[in-house]
C-alpha cells in the first residue's frame, strides 16, 4: 500500500453519538464522511488516517480497511489468506494479533477462523502473533464478506495522553467532546462544570477553544506500520503557534481531592493558564464575569454512585442554582435517570439518544438559554 492510497477509513463512535461523530469528520474536511451504525465511514489514504488519529476528539478508534474477499469454507479462508498481501501494511518484526468476528456467514466459528489468518500471517509474512501486541488485525466476516481492517490507534483515543488522575466515574473525554459538541458548543463560549471531578469537560472545552490536537502527546499504532512516514508525521504533528483563548473555563467540585486532580490534569494538559478550578458546594456557585455561556455537568446517578434516594436533593439544590444565578447560560446535564433530571426544575427539551458510558445508559437533557 502506498501512502497516496485511497481506502475506507472507519471512525469509531459511542453508540448514539453516530451523528455527532459524522457532523465533527465533514467539519475536519473528511472525504466522503457519512455516518453507519457504530461510526462513520471516510474515504482517504494514509495521510488521512494519520490526521483522523491526531485532530479527531469524537471518534474512539481508527481503523483502516485494508482488504476485503468472499469466503464460504475454512479452507478458503485459509488460502486466501495466504494469498493476501500483509506486508503492504505490516511489518515482519513487529508482533500481530487477531480479532475476528462472524455474522451471517457459512463460516460460523469465530476462533477457527482467528487460527487461520494467523497461521497465515505468521507462515506468509514472517510476523509473531502475540495475544497482547500493540497491532492489531480485526477481520469481520458478514454475510461471506470477509473484511480486514487493521486498528491504527493502538489505546483507545480518549486516553490523551495527559490524564493520570481520574475521579470515582470518568467521563471520557471522546464521549465529552461529543456531548459539548451535541450541546452547540464551539470553543467560543465559556463552559461551567459545577461538578467537574476530574476535569474532563472543562479540559476538553478548553483545549478547543485554544486549537490544541487532542492527540498531540500520544503514540499511535500506526507508528509501528509498514506504511508509516516519519517526516511527514513530525510535519503534520509539529506545534503551531496558538494564540491562548481570552476565555476562562471553570471548573467546581465538593470534593477537594477532585479539584487536586482537576488542576493537575489541566497542569498536564496545558491549559492550566486559563482553566479555574474551586472547591465548593453547588449551592455556592457563582457565575464567572463576562458573557454567558454553557453549564454542562454530569451528576452522580443512582446505579453509578450510592443512593439513589439521596440525590433527589442534590439535583434540586444544582437546578436551583442555575435558575436563579445562571440567567442567559445553557444547561447541558448527563443523566441515566430522567426522575433526576426533572427533579432539577430546569427547562429541558426532550432528551438526546441514549449513550453507553460505564455500563449505562445514559441521556444529554439540554435547556434553551435560562430566563
Amino acid at each position: 500500500m502506498n501512502i497516496d492510497d485511497t481506502f475506507e477509513i472507519f471512525l469509531v463512535a459511542s453508540p448514539g453519538l453516530e451523528a455527532v461523530l459524522c457532523e465533527e469528520a465533514q467539519a475536519k474536511g473528511f472525504a466522503g464522511a457519512t455516518q453507519v451504525p457504530g461510526g462513520v465511514n471516510v474515504q482517504g489514504g494514509w495521510p488521512e488516517v494519520w490526521r483522523a488519529n491526531l485532530e479527531l476528539r469524537g471518534a474512539s478508534r481508527v481503523l483502516a480497511r485494508i482488504g476485503a474477499f468472499r469466503v464460504f469454507h475454512l479452507a478458503q479462508l485459509d488460502k486466501r489468506s495466504r494469498k493476501f498481501d500483509w506486508g503492504r501494511v505490516l511489518r515482519k518484526d513487529v508482533p500481530v494479533r487477531v480479532e475476528v468476528t462472524c455474522k451471517s456467514s457459512k463460516i460460523y466459528h469465530a476462533g477457527a477462523a482467528s487460527q487461520r489468518i494467523e497461521t497465515a500471517i505468521r507462515e506468509e509474512l514472517g510476523a509473531t502473533i502475540a495475544p497482547d501486541a500493540a497491532i492489531a488485525v480485526k477481520v469481520r466476516i458478514d454475510d461471506d464478506l470477509c473484511t480486514i481492517s487493521v486498528d491504527t490507534s493502538g489505546e483507545s483515543l480518549h486516553k490523551r495522553g495527559h490524564k493520570e488522575a481520574v475521579g470515582k466515574a470518568p467521563m471520557r473525554e471522546t464521549l465529552a467532546f461529543l456531548f459539548l459538541r451535541q450541546c452547540g458548543y464551539d470553543g467560543r463560549e465559556p463552559v461551567v462544570d459545577p461538578m467537574c471531578g476530574s476535569g474532563t469537560f472543562v479540559i476538553e472545552a478548553a483545549e478547543m477553544a485554544a486549537g490544541l490536537h487532542p492527540g498531540r502527546t500520544r503514540a499511535f499504532a500506526f507508528e509501528q506500520l509498514a506504511t508509516f512516514d516519519a517526516a511527514v508525521w513530525q510535519q503534520m504533528r509539529a506545534p503551531r503557534g496558538l494564540t491562548p483563548p481570552s476565555l476562562r473555563f471553570f471548573g467546581s467540585d465538593r470534593d477537594a481531592g477532585a479539584i487536586k486532580m482537576s488542576g493537575a490534569n489541566a497542569a498536564r494538559a496545558g491549559v492550566e493558564a486559563f482553566t479555574n478550578f474551586q472547591h465548593h458546594a453547588v449551592s455556592d456557585l457563582e457565575p464567572p464575569s463576562g458573557p454567558p455561556g454553557l453549564v454542562i455537568v454530569n451528576p452522580p446517578y443512582g446505579a453509578r454512585i450510592g443512593d439513589k434516594r439521596l440525590l433527589f436533593s442534590v439535583y434540586g439544590a444544582l437546578g436551583k442554582t442555575l435558575l436563579t444565578r445562571f440567567s442567559g447560560w445553557r444547561v447541558g446535564m448527563v443523566t441515566s435517570d430522567k426522575s433526576l433530571a426533572k427533579a432539577s426544575l430546569l427547562p429541558f427539551a426532550p432528551p438526546g439518544p441514549p449513550v453507553s458510558h460505564g455500563g449505562l445508559k445514559v441521556h444529554l437533557f439540554q435547556t434553551p438559554r435560562l430566563r
